[in-house]
């Protein structure tokens, strides 16, 4: 089953973003479709391989700060490819 996942990383303290520039980094390495952009990153790909990812460097950034925040949305589909028709 093919997904897409939209999240946030927000770590609740000063010097965060050497934090946001690890996990994004770790996802970048995965081997699945990563996009970002200023506002938030896209995880493409197979529902089980995705959240192994987001399983471990979820919790990975976590341990890493004092205080955080993840945003997530999910929806079942592949989105990466998605172009606006109008």
């Amino acid at each position: 089953m093919e997904i897409s996942v939209e999240l946030t990383f927000s770590p609740l303290q000063d010097g965060y973003e050497p934090q946001i520039i690890r996990f994004i980094k770790a996802l970048r390495e995965s081997g699945l479709t990563v996009l970002e952009n200023p506002m938030s990153t896209q995880i493409y790909g197979d529902y089980a391989r995705v959240m192994e990812v987001l399983n471990q460097e979820i919790y990975t950034s976590l341990e890493g700060v004092e205080q955080g925040v993840f945003y997530l949305k999910m929806v079942k589909t592949d989105r990466s490819a998605y172009e606006p028709h109008f």
